[in-house]
């Protein structure tokens, strides 16, 4: 083993032998520092990092064995040799139980010494080797932990295809970025993704609903606070930026974040500094910033719930995300997905799903996008039975032909003048959907024969 890269320290009182052992070990390549005390050798293990440690039983300000204690608790993986005129059965066991690597009692032959030497560094080395092995194993467990607890991308649809290329395009800068697009679309999952492929991955991602506080909670809960800050802080609270250090800050519907707030967080997006309430202390701010709304971002500046100067600062990347009912294309990969997750969840095996049923899901509307299709398969997968998902276990809404499911979710449009038949057209769909298709119920619902009912369906090309 080459020796030019260790550095061993001697502690030692008598002159003679510090002499004599720093001439050997110079002459064979190690770095070589002295120490006649315990006390400054533990200032010299601070100070210098010594790869090795040969220590004297015998020192005048402490005893060997309880420096050897000292030096094992603050260097646990530092190799100690011991050496010593005292030798005994007794201080050789004590020091191994201590954690030194040998005993060797003086008078020693070089060659002795120095083959005990190597070995104790080749020891170390292999020590070494497999902490850094089972640092890169915990690594890679935490990598795949949080692969796993967050929703991947899955599409098919060429809109989705441009994001995943654009994501792969910026997430390794630190560049801001502002994602926009309804509710349920998946910006979280979006803001997870550039998260994941950045170089920032194995740090924190820390994520703020500005919608889910009230107003005078969120820039505690961002820039933190110090005890006695305001009534109710009873301890201190480091905030969401001081979390996010070295990693990823997420705030999701930041248009729902105050006017003044927003003022204050570009303040740290400019200067990468903050302070917490009530401390007088300057803090760093190291973190990227990735924001989303589900306000069209020209409403949301013209009616000022996103300030202007904040918006150009976010927007260095902005990514749109279309909604489900504009990308079909992505509906299967979907559902194949969460109905693997919720079967998985439940215990039990995949079920199937009817032609009936999955044309269902196709001709869906989808108004609450992607989560909503989630939960619809969770209640599927739910009430599957027989390892089938027919019409029946879907949920309500999406059993309902096309025509009827717009007024059942969304509520038929009333704008501007209509004509009487467009007026009966708008109040026969609208009964349908509120009795769920039934025609029967509909008729006494509209106060009119179930054979009234069943010409003006054909009148007005109502089909169930």
């Amino acid at each position: 083993m080459k020796t030019g890269n260790h550095r061993v320290l001697i502690i030692d009182d008598e002159r003679p032998v510090l002499m004599t052992l720093e001439a050997l070990l110079k002459r064979h390549g190690y770095h070589v520092d002295t120490a006649p005390t315990a006390s400054q050798g533990l200032k010299l293990i601070r100070s210098k990092s010594p790869t090795l440690i040969l220590l004297d039983l015998q020192l005048p300000d402490a005893d060997g064995l309880e420096t050897l204690d000292r030096i094992k608790t603050e260097v646990p993986q530092i190799q100690v040799i011991i050496l010593t005129a005292h030798d005994s059965l007794h201080n050789a066991i004590e020091s191994i139980k201590r954690g030194a690597y040998h005993f060797i009692s003086k008078p020693y032959a070089a060659e002795e010494l120095l083959s005990l030497m190597e070995k104790a560094l080749e020891k170390q080395f292999l020590l070494r080797e497999a902490e850094e092995l089972r640092e890169k194993t915990e690594q890679l467990e935490r990598r795949l932990e949080v692969a796993e607890a967050r929703p991947a991308l899955i599409f098919k649809s060429k809109p989705m295809q441009e994001i995943d290329e654009l994501i792969n395009a910026m997430a390794p800068s630190d560049a801001n970025a502002l994602i926009v697009g309804e509710s349920g679309v998946g910006k979280e999952v979006i803001a997870n993704a550039i998260h994941a492929r950045s170089r920032r991955a194995e740090k924190p991602m820390v994520k703020l609903n500005c919608a889910a506080f009230p107003q005078t909670m969120i820039e505690g809960e961002l820039f933190g606070y110090v005890k006695g800050a305001f009534t109710g802080a009873m301890q201190d609270f480091p905030g969401m930026i001081a979390a996010a250090d070295s990693g990823t800050l997420f705030l999701d519907e930041i248009s729902d974040m105050p006017a003044e707030l927003q003022t204050r967080f570009l303040r740290v997006l400019q200067e990468r500094e903050y302070r917490p309430l009530g401390s007088t202390q300057t803090m760093k701010a190291d973190f990227r910033a990735i924001a989303s709304t589900n306000r069209p971002v020209a409403q949301a500046l013209s009616e000022n719930r996103l300030r202007s100067d904040l918006y150009y600062r976010l927007n260095t990347f902005q990514i749109e995300v279309p909604p489900l009912r504009k990308r079909k294309q992505d509906i299967p990969l979907l559902i194949a997905a969460f109905v693997k997750q919720f079967a998985q969840q439940l215990g039990k095996s995949e079920p199937d799903i009817s032609p009936e049923a999955f044309q269902k899901l196709l001709d869906f509307s989808w108004p609450g996008n992607v989560r909503e299709l989630q939960n619809a398969i969770e209640y599927a997968v739910v009430l599957a039975r027989q390892g089938m998902i027919g019409v029946k276990e879907l949920p309500t809404e999406i059993q309902l032909p096309p025509a009827l499911q717009q007024a059942e979710i969304a509520g038929l449009p009333r704008m501007g003048v209509q004509s009487l038949d467009d007026v009966e057209r708008t109040a026969i769909i609208q009964a349908l959907a509120e009795c769920h298709g039934n025609k029967k119920k509909a008729a006494e619902l509209l106060g009119i024969q179930r054979p009234t009912l069943y010409n003006k369906m054909k009148r007005y090309a109502i089909e169930l």
